[in-house]
């Protein structure tokens, strides 16, 4: 993964991790690449589709220490499955202005696209039945490690 983020920054890239799996990457990412200051947290839960069925979630709220206008933005998550959540998640960063560009770095990209989303790096390509998700874990070491779970 820290290859391929690497391959996709330029001087003024910003590194922005969607909670929370995304998040725990970007907080790591940020302090391996030397990075100054915090990067940002964006959450999808003001404008996920399910929102009604799902309520607000318990992650972290979105947090963008840089004008977001202009930006080169990287997102960062760590499953892209059918890309709602991607598309929730452009939704509320253009809620903080219109970013000069916006491109996406995923550990996993597992298919199953409903919508026209595409990572521009993933670390992995994985397929798994709809009847099943994939769920990044955080250890108090900091090691992360993926389950499947039944959905």
């Amino acid at each position: 993964m820290l290859r391929g983020v690497k391959s996709l920054m330029r001087p003024d890239t910003r590194l922005v991790g969607v909670t929370s799996g995304g998040a725990w990457l970007v907080e790591r990412l940020q302090k391996d690449l030397g990075l100054s200051g915090s990067p940002g947290i964006i959450s999808s839960a003001m404008h996920r589709d399910d929102f009604a069925r799902r309520g607000l979630a318990a992650t972290a709220q979105t947090s963008l220490p840089f004008d977001v206008n202009g930006a080169d933005v990287l997102l960062l998550d760590d499953v892209l499955y059918t890309g709602r959540t991607i598309r929730a998640v452009l939704n509320e960063l253009f809620d903080f202005g219109r970013p000069g560009c916006v491109r996406l770095a995923v550990l996993v990209d597992r298919g199953g696209r409903e919508l026209p989303v595409a990572a521009d790096f993933a670390a992995a390509r994985l397929a798994l039945p709809a009847s099943q998700s994939l769920a990044l874990a955080r250890d108090e070491q900091g090691a992360f490690s993926f389950q499947v779970e039944q959905a």
